[in-house]
């Protein structure tokens, strides 16, 4: 007989299943618009694949340490000193395999099975799933629609006060809704959690595609916060698996311990070719500058042809969508628009297992004729 564990029944991750049945009807010779993944339509920067050639030439593919290359730790201190005004010592940032080994990383070193930790609903559904597999207790904390639609320093007190938190988790732009803290908003939530001794893991993975202010990092309230990152979404390297954490000095070594046995190090071709994306960001501007126009055209379109938005789209490339007006089942919808029109999206049963039967996120990280024929499509079927 096969036996399985309570740690693997976790909720599927919906987009993927979306993207699937996308690339299946693609290859049946559909005209398949994709908004269902946050994955940039454009391919890594031209300095990025050259820097991955030379490697490939020398051979520079095998193990580095675990916390990853030297010349990487310190491009990506320089980072911090060049869009932040910021000083990182490069002796705090472990490199990871995605930002997902980074999740996976802070989750074990930080807490222990069956400890509290918060996050937004809806939210990135990796956080609950990942969370729920290693045993811990998930707590969501409900947010606002529209310009409130963001965790609060008073929620985030609340949650504690019916039952101690260990940690917390945020994303700022966030995922799905595309909203983005200001820097009072920010400093209230950390100073709250510390105060209440409450761990900070904040997500920045969205930073760089903000649309509406400068990108503001936890780093620049308090140095005993955890910030993951990752180069997949502004610097285009989703399938390069490479991310990095920025972590409180006295957190290094037991990072550095757990990386060691999950991982050994991230792929050396990887942070390579990662240290080139620094210089790229000319090219990636305007790649940012296809994204504002999209904004502008699911700004407009989408809630004239009666999909209001649940958040502002100030960030991120996603819009997030009441699509009550039209059903109440969101998979069923999502089922019927890839069916019907070719448009993949993503139900929000993945974001919010509570309310996400009536919501539905688009990615707008395709090419802007993608998103103006999305709109039309999605005009005539409604």
């Amino acid at each position: 007989m096969n036996f399985f564990s309570r740690r693997g029944d976790v909720e599927p991750f919906h987009a993927m299943d979306v993207l699937a049945e996308a690339n299946k009807l693609r290859a049946q010779g559909h005209p398949i618009i994709s908004m269902a993944v946050g994955q940039p339509a454009d391919p890594a920067p031209r300095a990025v694949v050259e820097a991955a050639e030379i490697a490939l030439k020398l051979g520079k593919i095998g193990y580095t340490d675990a916390l990853g290359l030297a010349e990487l730790r310190e491009a990506i201190s320089q980072h911090y000193a060049d869009h932040y005004q910021l000083s990182v010592a490069p002796s705090r940032i472990a490199v990871t395999t995605g930002s997902s080994a980074a999740f996976n990383l802070a989750f074990l070193v930080y807490f222990d099975p069956g400890d509290r930790v918060a996050i937004t609903r809806p939210g990135y559904p990796a956080y609950r799933n990942i969370l729920k597999a290693l045993g811990l207790e998930v707590v969501e904390i409900p947010i606002g629609e529209g310009k409130d639609a963001n965790l609060t320093a008073k929620a985030l007190a609340d949650a504690h006060a019916e039952k101690p938190l260990k940690g917390v988790l945020f994303a700022s732009p966030a995922n799905p809704t595309g909203t983005v803290m200001n820097a009072g908003e920010l400093k209230d939530i950390i100073d709250t959690a510390q105060e209440r001794g409450i761990r900070v893991i904040s997500d920045e993975i969205y930073h760089r595609l903000n649309y509406v202010a400068d990108d503001i990092t936890a780093l620049q309230i308090s140095d005993n916060v955890t910030v993951i990152n990752s180069f997949s979404k502004y610097y285009c390297m989703t399938g390069w698996r490479i991310g990095w954490m920025v972590l409180p000095e006295n957190d290094v070594r037991a990072i550095e311990r757990v990386a060691q046995s999950l991982y050994i190090s991230a792929p050396e071709l990887s942070q390579r070719a990662a240290i080139a994306a620094f210089s790229a960001s000319d090219e990636l501007e305007i790649v940012k500058s296809r994204y504002r126009r999209n904004r502008e055209i699911l700004l407009e379109g989408l809630p004239r042809i009666g999909l209001k938005l649940a958040a502002p789209m100030d960030g991120a490339f996603y819009a997030y969508c009441d699509v009550s007006r039209f059903t109440n089942d969101s998979m069923e919808f999502a089922r019927k628009m890839i069916s019907d029109i070719h448009i993949a999206a993503t139900p929000g049963r993945d974001f919010d297992p509570e309310e996400g039967h009536r919501t539905m996120r688009f990615s707008y990280a395709g090419s802007t004729q993608e998103m103006q024929e999305a709109i039309d499509r999605l005009a005539r079927w409604l």
